[in-house]
C-alpha cells in the first residue's frame, strides 16, 4: 500500500456545540475540492455492536469526550480507509475537519497527520440558543445523545473547559472569526471566502484552476 502523504494540509471548522459547524461541512463537503470529516459522524458509523461501537457510545452519551488515543486512532483509520478508497484525493482535496481536536492531547496526536492552514471559528455568544438549536436538531436527526438538555450542557463546561484554550495553539493569523447567527447562506459565504484563498495555496495550480 502507498505511504500517506502525511501531513495533510486541513482546515478546522471550529465552535460551539450546536455553532453550525456539521451543517457547513455537510454544504461545503459537495464543492469540488473539499473533503469533509467530522469526527462524531466517524463514531455514529460505527458499528453498535463492536467493541469501539459500544464504547464510543458510552462515552457519548454521558456527554463526555471519547478517549484521545481512541478518537485519534479511529479518526486516521477512517481517513486513511477514505484515501485508499479514493474517495478523499490528498492532491487536490482540502481536508475540513470538524469536532477533532477537542482538547490539547488531541491537538498535539493531530499533527502527525494534519497541517492545519486555517480555523474557521463559528462564533455564538448566545449558548441558551445553541441548546435550543441542539434540542430541535435531537428530534429532526433523532439523535439520543442530543435530547437531553442536561446532557448538552455538561458538553457545553466540556468545551468551554478543554476545547476552547486549542484556540491559542494556532496563531491568530489563521484564525477567522464567523458570527454564527448569521443564515447559512451567510455564514458559508464568509467560509468560502476564507476557505478559497487556502486551498490554492495548498493545491498545486494547475488542479486549483480545474477545480
Amino acid at each position: 500500500m502507498q505511504q500517506a502523504p502525511y501531513p495533510y494540509p486541513a482546515a478546522l471548522i471550529f465552535g460551539v456545540p450546536g455553532a453550525g459547524k456539521g451543517t457547513q461541512g455537510d454544504i461545503l463537503r459537495h464543492v469540488p475540492g473539499f473533503f469533509h470529516v467530522s469526527s462524531g459522524v466517524v463514531f455514529r458509523k460505527l458499528d453498535p455492536q463492536s467493541p469501539d461501537g459500544r464504547s464510543a457510545r458510552e462515552y457519548i452519551s454521558r456527554g463526555e469526550l471519547v478517549p484521545d488515543d481512541m478518537t485519534i486512532r479511529l479518526f486516521s483509520d477512517h481517513l486513511e480507509a477514505e484515501r485508499t478508497s479514493g474517495r478523499f484525493d490528498p492532491a487536490n482535496d482540502l481536508l475540513l475537519l470538524d469536532g477533532i481536536p477537542r482538547n490539547l492531547t488531541q491537538q498535539e496526536l493531530l499533527k502527525q497527520y494534519v497541517d492545519v492552514r486555517l480555523v474557521l471559528h463559528l462564533v455564538c455568544r448566545d449558548k441558551e440558543a445553541m441548546i435550543e438549536r441542539i434540542k430541535r436538531r435531537a428530534r429532526i436527526e433523532n439523535r439520543d445523545d442530543d435530547a437531553s438538555e442536561a446532557i448538552t450542557r455538561k458538553r457545553f463546561e466540556i468545551y468551554d473547559r478543554e476545547t476552547v484554550p486549542v484556540l491559542a495553539g494556532y496563531p491568530d493569523s489563521i484564525i477567522r472569526g464567523i458570527e454564527s447567527s448569521m443564515t447559512q447562506a451567510e455564514v458559508l459565504l464568509e467560509c468560502l471566502e476564507a476557505l478559497v484563498p487556502v486551498f490554492k495555496e495548498c493545491m498545486p495550480r494547475d488542479l486549483a484552476a480545474a477545480t
